[in-house]
C-alpha cells in the first residue's frame, strides 16, 4: 500500500456537493492498494500512520504523533465532570478536534515512466482495493483515532489547509 500522509489543519471530502468526511487538525491520507496487498499492509500502514511524530511538541521540535496528541487532550477531560453537565450542554461541548481523513486514491500506484499515459497495471481491482481500505479505516479507528473518508470509486473534490506543509510518503513495501 501506498500513501501520501499531509499534515493538516482541517480538511473535508465532497462528492456531488455533499461533505462525506471532514478532519480540524490532524492527517489527510491518500491510500492506493495494489494488486499484491494484503490486510499486513494496511496493519503496517495504519501503525506507522497513527505513530509518525510530525507534530511539534512544546519545544516546537516534530516530536509527537497523531495518536499522541489525541490521548493527551483525552486524559485532560474529566469524564465524571462532562456526564455531570446536563444533556444540553453535552451537546454544545466541542468535538473532537484531531482525525485523520482516509482518500482513496487508484492514482498513488500509477507508473508514468514509460510514454505519458500512466499505466495502472499496479493498482488492485476494486473489490480488493475497496476492502483493505475499509480494513485501514477499522484500525486506525481500532489505534483510537477518528477516521473519516471519502466515497470509494467516486469523483471527489478534497480541501485542506496544509500545515507546514508536512508531507510524507509511505510504501508498506519498501
Amino acid at each position: 500500500m501506498k500513501a501520501v500522509v499531509q499534515r493538516v489543519i482541517d480538511a473535508s471530502v465532497t462528492v456531488d456537493g455533499v461533505v462525506k468526511g471532514s478532519i480540524g487538525r490532524g492527517l489527510l491520507v491518500y491510500v492506493g492498494v495494489a494488486h499484491d496487498d494484503s490486510p499486513a499492509d494496511a496493519d503496517w500502514l495504519a501503525e506507522k500512520t497513527v505513530n509518525l511524530r510530525i507534530f511539534n511538541d512544546t519545544d516546537d521540535k516534530m516530536n509527537l504523533s497523531l495518536l499522541e496528541i489525541v490521548n493527551q487532550e483525552n486524559d485532560m477531560v474529566n469524564d465524571d465532570e462532562v456526564n455531570s453537565v446536563s444533556p444540553l450542554v453535552n451537546s454544545m461541548l466541542p468535538m473532537p478536534l484531531y482525525g485523520v481523513l482516509a482518500i482513496s486514491q487508484f492514482t498513488l500506484l500509477g507508473d508514468a515512466r514509460k510514454g505519458r499515459r500512466p499505466s495502472w497495471g499496479r493498482a488492485a481491482p476494486p473489490e480488493k482495493a475497496r476492502d483493505l481500505y475499509i480494513y485501514l479505516i477499522e484500525k486506525i479507528r481500532e489505534k483510537g483515532l477518528p477516521c473519516e473518508s471519502g466515497e470509494f470509486q467516486a469523483h471527489m473534490m478534497v480541501r485542506c489547509t496544509n500545515d507546514g506543509p508536512v508531507t510524507i510518503l509511505l510504501d508498506s513495501k519498501e
